[in-house]
């Protein structure tokens, strides 16, 4: 079976043998890159199947290498960055990226979420027809929503929206990209018009709206659905 091949770019060391050993114990092929530069090169000729990329780069802003790989390749891309501007982090995803990682990271969470990004490109070529986790069942062929077996009656932007976060589940949609995809890019920045919503949809698939388990916030960012029972 072919390994999966994970790029890191990255230009600090101790990240590099840091990662590496973690990786390849998971059982993950692993390649490097210290530049932009190189990162660029490699994403093109060795053809990695998800990316993680540091913001941080020596050379080229890693935004830059999003942004210009995005032109021809659509390669998971998973951030990692010390930098905690929301600003940043949005942008990035704006751009392209599909979840990101602060550091300091524990490597519990960076290989959950490289996990969680593999999935999804594992299923892009399928569209997700059935979606179940806590409970909620979203079957999109029957247009059919239900919780714990009782039809949960939604409007149609709430359906429109619940869709749209089943489409990407696991992964952070920031308020943007949501409300392009729903509303249309006109809509691009009413986000309280979208936490109205989000609290609508809350109140009628949430076992407890107080406390989400299923579309959860990322605070400043947007909101990720819950990772699916099936």
């Amino acid at each position: 079976m072919k390994q999966t091949r994970v790029l890191v770019v990255d230009d600090e060391p101790q990240i590099q043998r840091f990662l590496k050993p973690a990786l390849t114990a998971s059982g993950y092929e692993v390649i490097a890159a210290a530049t932009g530069a190189e990162a660029l090169k490699l994403i093109a000729t060795a053809a990695p199947d998800v990316v993680i990329l540091d913001l941080g780069l020596p050379d080229i802003d890693g935004k830059d290498v999003l942004r210009e790989m995005r032109g021809f390749s659509q390669t998971p891309v998973l951030i990692l960055s010390a930098r905690d501007r929301e600003a940043e982090k949005i942008e990035a995803l704006d751009l392209g990226a599909d979840d990101y990682v602060e550091k300091p990271f524990a490597i519990g969470e960076m290989m959950a979420r490289l996990r969680a990004a593999l999935r999804h490109i594992a299923t892009a070529a399928d569209e997700v027809t059935r979606m179940e986790v806590g409970g909620l069942v979203v079957d999109t062929l029957k247009r059919l929503v239900t919780r714990d077996g009782v039809a949960v009656k939604l409007t149609p932007k709430e359906y429109d929206l619940l869709t749209v976060l089943v489409r990407h589940a696991g992964r952070v949609m920031t308020h943007r990209q949501i409300l392009a995809a729903v509303w249309g890019p006109a809509h691009v920045d009413d986000t309280q018009y979208l936490r109205v919503f989000v609290g609508q949809l809350r109140a009628k698939i949430e076992a407890d709206a107080s406390t989400p388990k299923i579309i959860l916030t990322e605070p400043g960012i947007g909101y990720r659905l819950a990772e699916t029972d099936a």
